[in-house]
This record gives C-alpha cells, sequence and structure tokens, in this order.
C-alpha cells in the first residue's frame, strides 16, 4: 500500500467522520467492508451508556474508502476495516478475506467490533429518513 497516500486517506476518513454535524467529537467506529464494485459503511458513535447507528451523508466518505481499499498492492487486498475515531486519534485494523468466516454474518463481526473497542452497550437505530432524503440510485435493469 502506497504509505504516503494511505495515510493522507486515512486522515482524511477522520476528518470525514468529525464532520458530523450532531455529534463531530463522540468516539466514532466506522465498520466498513470493500469488494470490487461494492462499499458498505456502518458509522457508531458512542453517546454514555449507548451506541447510535449513524446514517452515513457524508458523500465523499465512501470514495475515500474506495480510495484506500484501491491503493492496496498486489491481489491481498484486505476487505473490512475498523476505524476508530476518539480524542482526535485514530486506530485502523484491517480484515482480509482469509480472516473472515464466511458462515459468519457482517452483523455479528460488526457487533464484535463494537463490543471489542467500547464495551457492551445497545445500540440505537434511528428511523429509516423519509423517501425524499433517501440515497436514491438509478438502476437501469435491461429487458
Amino acid at each position: 500500500m502506497a504509505t504516503d497516500n494511505s495515510e493522507h486517506l486515512l486522515n482524511e476518513i477522520g476528518r470525514l467522520l468529525m464532520a458530523d454535524s450532531e455529534y463531530p467529537l463522540e468516539p466514532t467506529l466506522l465498520y466498513a467492508q470493500l469488494d470490487h464494485n461494492m462499499i458498505g459503511e456502518s458509522i457508531f458513535k458512542e453517546l454514555g451508556n449507548q451506541f447510535l447507528y449513524r446514517w452515513p451523508v457524508n458523500e465523499r466518505l465512501p470514495y475515500a474508502l474506495l480510495e484506500l481499499w484501491e491503493a492496496q498492492e498486489g491481489n491481498d487486498r484486505w476487505a473490512e476495516m475498523e476505524y476508530v475515531l476518539r480524542d482526535g486519534r485514530f486506530e485502523v485494523a484491517y480484515i482480509y478475506p482469509d480472516e473472515i468466516d464466511p458462515e459468519e454474518d457482517v452483523l455479528e463481526r460488526r457487533e464484535r467490533s463494537l463490543l471489542r473497542h467500547f464495551g457492551e452497550k445497545p445500540i440505537v437505530y434511528p428511523p429509516f429518513p423519509p423517501e425524499d432524503e433517501a440515497l436514491d440510485y438509478d438502476v437501469q435493469v435491461g429487458g
């Protein structure tokens, strides 16, 4: 992985997570899955005795994650990433495909990551955004 570019992208990801207008400074876990043509991001904010799931609203974040993933050299690419942000500092752990149990759901790994980094607390999921605010991907299905 190109170290200077990767370090720049990791710092940018931290800035993007702190750009959350409602919870900019709370301890944060970003759990991301990446593969060819796929980016999955889950953002959790620690709020005292609970975690709050945050809808990804920053349009730049998935592109920064993809650039970081694509910066890897060779075929042995990480598949998932834990990015922990607290007190203005970040820690990153990369998870490679051979470390993932194919029978285990990503939700289980994500919750285990929260437990490992922040302890056991309930997760609060907000309601789905109204349809007019939801992300809309114009997918064309051929016939």
